[in-house]
């Protein structure tokens, strides 16, 4: 940890994602505030986190409030709240930052940082995220597996280098390995195609990934999903950032057979899914261009029945 810029860390929106990634950076000796729920913040407040690893498990000491204005006298914000929360988020948060501060966004979807920038002035940095990670009770993180970042600028300019590779160095010194990509489009699309294709199996079904990847009918499932995407890729003019989209989204579980959605999480306690920002974003895309998407329609109405049947 060597950049002392980045030393002040804010997490806005602090489920899974945001706990895991301000929980290694607090390890690292960041200071972090934790931004979320007050079931939440009494937990870390009383007891701190309990972070429960792959290599590492106690309890990491950090700041927590219900507050948006925690973000202020952040360098780093971790921008980590659900993709229908973007834009009231961003607004929350906009009176309190400071003006040199980073936002970095650990959402689902491929246009979160658009909405976000049209909020904040302050420079908003997509983000890629890769881990398997899930909060069973209030105060307790469980990492099942990766924690790993691609990170990129949209229309990046050479002054935009010399800062992602300030940050990149800065988390892969709290043990987070982050890629700098100069196609971060096409990288939000890969995470698209991951999450489309296993986020709503793995809830309607209540399966981790491994077991998905292992069935040959779900495996076909998805691999048609995947080819819906790939098709509204090509319509929108999008590279993705990897030649066999198909393939690489059968090997993810194995890298990630533990996973738990995020949707499956969702579900379990009651709450909206993202599935309108994922498989839905799929299926409004394609109508918008006469595209066929039976697949992803199919995905996303079954997980809005259940949404329905758990409000």
């Amino acid at each position: 940890m060597t950049d002392p810029s980045f030393e002040n860390v804010a997490v806005m929106g602090a489920g899974a994602i945001g706990c895991y990634f301000g929980a290694m950076l607090a390890r690292s000796g960041a200071h972090v505030r934790l931004i979320g729920r007050p079931a939440l913040v009494e937990a870390v407040a009383r007891d701190g986190l309990r972070f429960e690893g792959v290599g590492f498990s106690g309890r990491i000491a950090m700041a927590a409030t219900t507050d948006p204005a925690g973000v202020t006298d952040a360098g780093l914000v971790l921008f980590s709240v659900k993709s229908s929360d973007t834009e009231a988020a961003a607004r929350a948060i906009t009176p309190h930052l400071a003006p040199g501060a980073v936002v970095l966004g650990l959402q689902n979807g491929v246009d979160n940082a658009g909405r976000l920038s049209a909020h904040v002035t302050n420079i908003v940095i997509p983000a890629v995220v890769y881990v398997a990670a899930e909060v069973p009770t209030p105060g307790v993180l469980r990492h099942n597996g990766r924690g790993d970042l691609v990170i990129g600028a949209f229309g990046a300019r050479p002054a935009d280098d010399g800062l992602l590779a300030r940050l990149a160095a800065y988390l892969a010194g709290a043990q987070i390995p982050t890629r700098i990509s100069h196609n971060i489009e096409g990288e939000l699309w890969v995470k698209l195609i991951m999450n489309c294709a296993y986020n709503a199996v793995s809830a309607l079904g209540r399966s981790t990934y491994g077991p998905i990847a292992a069935m040959p009918d779900l495996r076909w499932v998805m691999s048609e999903a995947v080819r819906e995407i790939i098709a509204l890729a090509n319509a929108k003019g999008v590279r993705i950032a990897i030649d066999d989209p198909v393939a690489a989204m059968l090997r993810l579980a194995d890298s990630m057979p533990e996973a738990v959605s995020s949707t499956t999480q969702d579900l379990s306690r009651g709450r909206a899914t993202e599935i309108d920002y994922l498989n839905g974003y799929v299926v409004r895309e394609c109508g918008a261009r006469g595209l066929p998407a039976p697949v992803n329609r199919t995905l996303h109405a079954l997980v809005k029945l259940l949404e329905q049947a758990r409000s």
